[in-house]
């Protein structure tokens, strides 16, 4: 019976990435746990998760939203704002109400507290991005986020849902697409 060769031991410092290294998720993702780190750290003083701060946020910008717009922009599913929203109600950082255009819709916005906490969390926030991206000047965060949301939200993706037509065939990536 033939023996499978035996892997040699890697020393800890020797061990190759490079390939993973060349993925866009696998840096986006270790960019990404890097920053949620932190701010599970400096959010745990306000009890929220990045999920209900990013509820809370958008609801902060935008009061009166409803609940499917709030899962269209986060692009959440309906079942799991529900949960999140009662959380946010039961903490009285979040306020429901008949919508003022829509008899069927509910309006939200936030609480006087809610308000309150946002602004902290916010600021906050600001502050721990700036700490976790310490490496990178000004200039290069700016463009760091608009290369994200490239990959996210592509121009001619949110031209389309705006204009409600079909996305166009696939095509070969050729090396002007760099």
């Amino acid at each position: 019976m033939p023996s499978t060769p035996e892997p040699d031991a890697v020393a800890s410092d020797a061990i190759d990435t490079s390939f993973l290294e060349t993925l866009i998720g696998y840096n986006a993702r270790r960019a990404a746990l890097t920053i949620i780190g932190t701010f599970m750290e400096r959010m745990a003083v306000y009890g929220v998760r990045p999920v209900d701060f990013s509820v809370l946020s958008v609801i902060a910008h935008n009061p009166g939203i409803t609940s499917r717009q709030l899962c269209a922009s986060l692009g959440l599913l309906p079942p799991n704002l529900v949960i999140i929203l009662n959380q946010l109600e039961q903490r009285e950082l979040l306020v429901r109400q008949p919508h003022p255009h829509d008899g069927r819709a509910i309006a939200l916005s936030l609480s006087t507290q809610g308000q309150a906490m946002m602004a902290e969390a916010e600021a906050t926030a600001y502050q721990l991005e700036i700490d976790a991206t310490s490496a990178l000047t000004d200039a290069q965060r700016v463009t760091l986020k608009r290369l994200l949301k490239l990959v996210y939200a592509p121009p001619e993706q949110a031209t389309r849902k705006r204009r409600g037509t079909a996305p166009p065939r696939a095509r070969t990536p050729e090396a002007t697409d760099v």
